[in-house]
């Protein structure tokens, strides 16, 4: 599946060329449901969109007016065929794609701390389907570069940009953090980035210090980390390790509290690290919809005691982390 560099013009050509490879061989790789995902691509219909809303809470294309009701059904058809829609919310000419997050929500809390996004080349890490990195945009960024294994979800991010002008500055590779850096020591001089993202990830991390010196490599001197993660109430030192599952979720490996997680950060070499925000994960934000048919939070949680999950351990809350390279 060819590998799309969107608004990239600034980029050293050295650095295009090996982040089109990299991502080549992922997509040569594949995956059992490619071949599905690449028609359910191809089935969306072919319109231009009078309208395009990057900076309201939904991602809005197009107006309903633009589409009549053949075309509705099958631009439905192939977004549910790109199930489960995690990250949102999403509008197709009047197709409201309501994600099993309220992403939104997330983005309110932190835009109004941030330095500025406008003429920044901003890395966001563990992207998911672009939803923040279509915001990030909005704000004027000069160039994003999301990244994400899941293909599913770079997928996704191509419905929508089916849609977007190509010289919209994103770009949503099937690339993890790893494999970024896999460039730079194969032995294409570095690129950093000055604002680097990384929201929903450290916890599924085995080694979350190695994630955070990872996202230090790729972030300019003085440039802006933005991380967002799973944390814990408790004492500077006070770490949660998950005996099993947490949540149900098999792969979480370290939720430290707030003070911890500032601990990590001056350890990892990152200046005047600050927590700008501590919200408690509501059924409101995380929640099953028609897009998202899984369990979610609901499940997660003991239905007699709501504070703790399922597991019997603190249930979720996340913070927000800045901190200067």
């Amino acid at each position: 599946m060819a590998t799309e560099l969107h608004g990239a013009g600034g980029v050293r050509d050295d650095w295009r060329q090996a982040l089109a490879r990299a991502a080549q061989r992922i997509w040569e790789r594949g995956h059992g449901r490619l071949s599905r995902w690449r028609a359910a691509l191809a089935s969306l219909p072919r319109l231009h969109p009078s309208r395009i809303d990057l900076n309201g809470a939904c991602i809005t294309i197009g107006t309903a007016e633009q589409i009549d009701a053949a075309g509705r059904q099958r631009l439905v058809q192939g977004l549910q065929a790109l199930h489960p829609w995690r990250k949102g919310p999403f509008e197709w000419f009047g197709v409201r794609v309501d994600a099993e997050w309220r992403s939104d929500w997330k983005w309110a809390r932190l835009a109004p701390h941030l330095h500025g996004l406008a003429g920044r080349r901003i890395l966001d890490v563990g992207c998911g389907n672009g939803y923040y990195c279509l915001r990030m945009a909005g704000a004027g960024a000069e160039w994003v570069l999301g990244i994400d294994p899941t293909l599913l979800y770079v997928m996704q991010f191509r419905a929508a940009a089916r849609y977007l002008p190509a010289e919209l500055p994103v770009t949503v590779l099937p690339l993890s953090l790893e494999d970024l850096l896999a460039v730079q020591d194969g032995g294409v001089p570095a690129m950093q980035f000055d604002t680097v993202f990384s929201m929903g990830v450290l916890y599924h991390r085995r080694s979350p210090l190695d994630h955070l010196l990872g996202l230090r490599r790729l972030l300019r001197p003085g440039g802006e980390l933005v991380l967002e993660t799973l944390v814990i109430e408790g004492g500077p030192e006070e770490v949660l390790i998950p005996p099993g599952r947490y949540a149900k979720m098999r792969n979480v490996w370290f939720i430290p509290s707030p003070g911890a997680l500032l601990g990590w950060l001056r350890r990892c070499g990152f200046r005047k690290p600050r927590v700008v925000d501590v919200t408690v994960t509501t059924v409101a934000e995380q929640r099953p919809t028609p897009w998202m048919r899984f369990e979610s939070l609901p499940h997660f949680l003991d239905p007699r005691d709501p504070a703790r999950t399922v597991e019997g351990l603190p249930a979720p809350r996340r913070a927000i982390v800045l901190a200067a390279g």
